[in-house]
């Protein structure tokens, strides 16, 4: 099989969600997809710590998600960006709230960049 990357070139801030990536995140991702159900996202809602508890996550996971630490969950513990929306979603954070966590920057920060000539 080919390598679909190029390693004598990388992307500057950029992280390749690989294999390696994929059983890292397992948990993380598997405990946000879990959150497609109704009374997944319910019984989260209800009692969170409960919730984690139950859905296998390492005590270091759990606290990534009740700190809502996106760029950790994604940067260092394979948390696949499309998975952890699910989470934001359920507790009213959308993309644009996680864009400005990973960029370190407040939401109204990160909102007057979107319009913005040469935004990165």
């Amino acid at each position: 099989m080919a390598k679909q990357v190029d390693s004598e070139r990388p992307i500057e801030d950029t992280k390749i969600f690989d294999a390696e990536q994929t059983r890292l995140g397992y948990r993380l991702n598997k405990f946000a997809m879990s959150l497609v159900k109704l009374a997944n996202r319910e019984a989260f809602l209800a009692d969170e710590d409960a919730a984690l508890t139950a859905s296998g996550l390492n005590d270091e996971e759990k606290q990534l998600i009740r700190d809502r630490d996106w760029r950790a969950i994604m940067d260092e513990h394979g948390g696949n960006i499309y998975m952890i929306m699910k989470i934001g979603a359920v507790i009213g954070e959308g993309l644009y709230q996680i864009g400005a966590h990973q960029r370190g920057q407040t939401y109204e920060e990160f909102l007057a960049t979107r319009n913005a000539a040469g935004a990165k």
